[in-house]
């Protein structure tokens, strides 16, 4: 600590009285939160991000919920006309992709580095007689706003669902279809889950204000990093060093919609992402309180970042990844032949069974169906395993009563994250047209094209 704070200075001798003592005294750290946090929301971009958070998702549910074109490329976008649910899961899809690095970059990347640009760190010191308490209030402060922001995300995102699309059962990445309160706590628990990368980036964030000062790369770090690691994601990575990565949580939260629920790599990646955040805040806070604020023309120090800040995350980078890879059960890209072909036999007999169902169709039970599915990826060359456009499957079926045994094709779109798109490929009566007139409008066909998700840590080359 610098000699500005004058420590020493606090430490009142015996013989001054009473009402020096409680002026040297540090100032409470409620106190301080409170001031920072009327500080943050006192700022018209802060008040605009609030605003936007609150009101912008749901007026985009609503009206892309009403459109004939659907965001079918992303994650239960097809099904945004069908369910207020999908509108509010694209929502979230979206913020883990953008929306929630960014926010964290514009709150925890400049809560610090603002004092910089101003020139009140001494004021600041002088008030509060304690750079720790400091460092805690605009960390806490920071923090509640960010928590106000993603609140913000998901109830908005899910109250402009619900009124355009209407509160109808979702279909999951396996297919099966969730209603109810089921759906409702596990958009909830999604929602809670993604808040440790949240944590894991507006740490890095304050690691960058305070490191970096006025530099803008100190606030646009939470950012970069998300662009870094959304390339890296696409990546053909080994399971042990995807799953390493900070962002893994804004992933894995789609396996709570699937039957059994993906537990293992959400764990995971919450476990990894608050690793990050305890580290980088641990980092931001030793630089902080060693910082001479003395010295007005200080603006950081590139040096002291890497040393001080990157290079511990790179350590608990490399240390996740052992230990990882030590114990998780997959290997390799944790994607093969086995795993797309059970999911994809799974899914089809749930929307098979949904199909009928809006078709006016007998109902047939799974067991009856006795779905299997057999995938192929490149032809006879190719090993069938790993992501990739070029995943061909053929899934099979039977119907009560009928001795021939249905067929359909499908062309499989596998990234490397575990998710595929299934394309279907004929026969034309079963998965060859896009809408079907369910009783409550027309729908999109449940066969024509669906998502699904591969446990990335199940045993792989086993049936």
């Amino acid at each position: 600590m610098s000699a500005a704070v004058a420590p020493a200075r606090t430490r009142t001798s015996s013989t001054r009285t009473g009402l020096s003592r409680t002026s040297s005294r540090s100032a409470p750290l409620l106190a301080g939160y409170r001031f920072e946090l009327i500080k943050l929301l006192s700022q018209w971009r802060v008040r605009i991000l609030l605003l936007a958070c609150w009101i912008v998702p749901a007026g985009f549910v609503g009206i892309v919920s009403r459109q004939s074109s659907l965001p079918a490329d992303t994650v239960f976008g097809r099904w945004m006309n069908a369910t207020g649910w999908a509108g509010a899961l694209v929502v979230l899809a979206f913020a883990c992709s953008w929306a929630l690095p960014l926010l964290t970059s514009l709150i925890a990347g400049d809560v610090f580095a603002v004092e910089d640009r101003l020139g009140t760190w001494r004021h600041l010191l002088v008030a509060v007689r304690s750079p720790r308490r400091i460092f805690l209030a605009k960390v806490l402060a920071a923090g509640s706003v960010i928590l106000l922001l993603v609140a913000g995300l998901a109830v908005s995102a899910l109250a402009g669902g619900l009124v355009s699309a209407g509160n109808r059962p979702l279909v999951g990445l396996d297919g099966g279809q969730l209603t109810g309160a089921e759906i409702g706590w596990r958009y909830l628990l999604a929602w809670l889950c993604v808040l440790a990368p949240t944590a894991a980036f507006a740490a890095v964030g304050f690691l960058g204000s305070v490191a970096l000062g006025r530099s803008p790369v100190g606030l646009l770090l939470p950012a970069l990093l998300a662009v870094l690691l959304a390339v890296v994601q696409l990546l053909p990575l080994p399971v042990a060093v995807r799953f390493a990565l900070p962002s893994q949580a804004f992933i894995a939260w789609r396996g709570l919609f699937t039957e059994p629920v993906q537990t293992g790599p959400l764990l995971i990646g919450i476990v990894v992402a608050l690793a990050w955040a305890a580290v980088a805040t641990g980092a931001a806070y030793r630089i902080f309180v060693r910082r001479d604020f003395t010295d007005l023309a200080n603006d950081g120090s590139g040096r002291k970042f890497v040393l001080a800040g990157l290079l511990p995350l790179a350590v608990l980078t490399a240390a996740s990844v052992l230990v990882i890879a030590v114990a998780a059960p997959a290997a390799g890209s944790g994607i093969d032949k086995p795993k797309l072909e059970r999911s994809l036999a799974t899914a089809y007999g749930h929307l098979y069974r949904l199909q009928a169902a809006e078709l006016n169709r007998p109902a047939v039970t799974e067991a009856q169906l006795r779905a299997a599915a057999t995938c192929d990826k490149g032809g006879p060359m190719v090993d069938d395993q790993g992501p990739g456009t070029d995943w061909r499957c053929v899934v099979t079926w039977h119907l009560p009563g009928a001795t021939a045994v249905g067929q359909a094709i499908y062309q499989l779109d596998v990234t490397a994250d575990g998710r595929y798109v299934a394309d279907g490929d004929g026969p034309t009566e079963v998965n060859g047209f896009f809408q079907v007139r369910a009783p409550y409008g027309s729908a999109p066909n449940p066969l024509w094209q669906f998502d699904g998700s591969v446990d990335l840590l199940s045993p792989t080359q086993k049936d």
